[in-house]
């Protein structure tokens, strides 16, 4: 097992190369080490629930293939009520968590109470009660009609735990009932699992394995070819160039329900009008952006990549990139060119703070871009790379101007999760700030009641329509998901959901 997880991040890229080689290779054991970027902020699913899924510890009661439609889980059926607001979920036979206990409905039910009390998409949805109807149903009552509760019940927070890993609401220990149970946890960069016996399902080849928290992509991406690490998870585009040259591992990728926005303080004067917001997006190359940074074709047209095709809408007039019509609105709405090429209103320059994070290394480099591009049309960023939860904290005490950031669009298997979480009528921390559109909330809440595949069709292309028109974020590119594999491994593949990293279906190479 990889040994040096903890001094990682802070070591030079030099400096990290000649540990590696002058160190036992991670090649010698049996262990997958796996690493990404992200941390390990708590035993709460409510702040790690998502590294606890990926790496197969948790499950949730309902699951979602590669296209996101709902698939059986810890529940292997589920029907609904006439009215839509009785739903029982019959469990799966001979679930075990791996503490030796039982699945129950009782268990079920007692984790789903404790996560739709936390932050967490189970508490948007209208729920009434969760209840056991003898040991094997789970029952849920809605106050009204709710098509996506099955995504809700997909999310990584919604993950079911034994009771015994609970004291009153808090999370003690996580004992789940996943192929892969947890044998040690080194808060907040690193985890360790290994096969659990009693699993329920098909039994994963893979017999142990591990996470480390790298925020670094060169250290990943240098883990990744000096065979210290054997999945490395979202790598920067100058690596993926790099080792693409090479053998010592195999890259793959796949579009994900991923976007690069601009994230826009509609309450700011300056940025109040639907003009001003439609300059910026007018501002951006899109095209020659998405090429020199992310190094593949991903502009961003609209909100939702073509990979979401039912929130895709085609025969949308795409975001366009004209500099000129830029300078010419902006000139609608009063601003002049400054002695120094910045415009001027009423004395004040227009001048903007973008927040950012390096957590995905490109999105300091894309910031950097927009501050070249906007410097264009005369307007001024400062940009403030700092840690994601910056944006967040800044949404909530009103003092974000703007955010760039890449927003996940598939927390749940339909997009609609994550839309009644950034865009409803009071916005959402990693969405809309200070916008009102009422048919825009009509429409998703419309969507939460009418099943008809028709019906709902015409209600997201209203919704999506709204965004573009308004701006209230900026769509600037599309992802693609980029993974460095060993090639000691067979069956490593990518979750375009970003659900598992695919312990499950890995083997070593013979």
């Amino acid at each position: 097992m990889l040994k040096r997880s903890l001094a990682l991040p802070f070591l030079s890229a030099a400096a990290l190369l000649m540990l590696s080689t002058a160190s036992l290779s991670a090649a010698q054991d049996d262990v997958v080490d796996i690493v990404a970027p992200f941390e390990i902020t708590g035993l709460d699913p409510a702040k790690s629930g998502d590294i606890f899924l990926r790496m197969r510890i948790v499950e949730t009661l309902v699951e979602a293939d590669k296209t996101g439609n709902p698939t059986a889980a810890l529940a292997k059926s589920w029907s609904v009520s006439e009215d839509g607001k009785t739903w029982r979920f019959k469990l799966q036979d001979g679930v075990v968590f791996h503490d030796g206990s039982k699945l129950t409905a009782g268990a079920v039910a007692q984790s789903l109470t404790v996560a739709r009390a936390k932050p967490g998409l189970l508490g948007k949805a209208p729920i009434e009660a969760i209840s056991a109807d003898g040991a094997d149903t789970v029952v849920i009552t809605l106050s009204k009609p709710f098509v996506p509760l099955l995504a809700f019940l997909a999310e990584s927070r919604a993950q079911i735990l034994a009771p015994a890993s609970y004291e009153g609401s808090d999370v003690k220990t996580v004992i789940g009932t996943g192929p892969f149970r947890l044998t040690s946890l080194e808060a907040p960069q690193a985890l360790s699992v290994e096969r659990f016996a009693n699993y329920w399902g098909e039994k994963p080849s893979i017999e142990k394995a591990a996470y480390h928290s790298v925020s670094r992509a060169e250290t990943r991406a240098l883990m990744a070819e000096s065979g210290d690490a054997d999945y490395v998870f979202n790598l920067d585009p100058a690596s993926r160039t790099r080792l693409a040259k090479g053998d010592k591992v195999k890259l793959l990728s796949v579009s994900i329900p991923r976007s690069v926005l601009l994230k826009v303080n509609i309450g700011k004067p300056v940025l109040a009008d639907v003009k001003a917001r439609e300059a910026l997006s007018l501002a951006i190359d899109r095209e020659g952006l998405a090429l020199a940074i992310l190094r593949y074709p991903a502009a961003a047209t609209q909100l939702f990549p073509p990979s979401l095709a039912i929130w895709h809408d085609a025969n949308l007039a795409p975001l366009g990139y004209d500099p000129d019509k830029a300078k010419a609105l902006l000139a609608e709405l009063g601003w002049t060119p400054g002695a120094d090429g910045i415009l001027q209103k009423d004395g004040k320059p227009f001048a903007l703070t973008l927040t950012t994070y390096p957590d995905r290394p490109e999105l300091p480099l894309i910031a950097a871009v927009l501050q070249d591009q906007m410097k264009e049309i005369g307007v001024a960023l400062t940009i403030n790379s700092t840690n994601s939860s910056e944006i967040p904290a800044k949404h909530q005490d009103g003092t974000l101007e703007l955010a760039l950031m890449a927003r996940n669009f598939a927390l749940v298997p339909d997009p609609i999760g994550t839309m009644l979480s950034d865009y409803g009528p009071k916005g959402g921390d990693w969405g809309a700030m200070n916008w009102v559109n009422p048919g825009f909330e009509q429409a998703l809440d419309d969507l939460t009641r009418i099943a008809d595949p028709e019906a709902g069709a015409a209600l997201r292309a209203k919704a999506v329509a709204a965004i573009q028109s308004d701006l209230p974020v900026i769509p600037i590119a599309w992802y693609q998901q980029t993974v460095a594999v060993s090639p000691r491994l067979e069956g490593a593949t990518i979750d375009p959901f970003e659900r598992s990293f695919g312990l499950e279906t890995m083997r070593w190479a013979k």
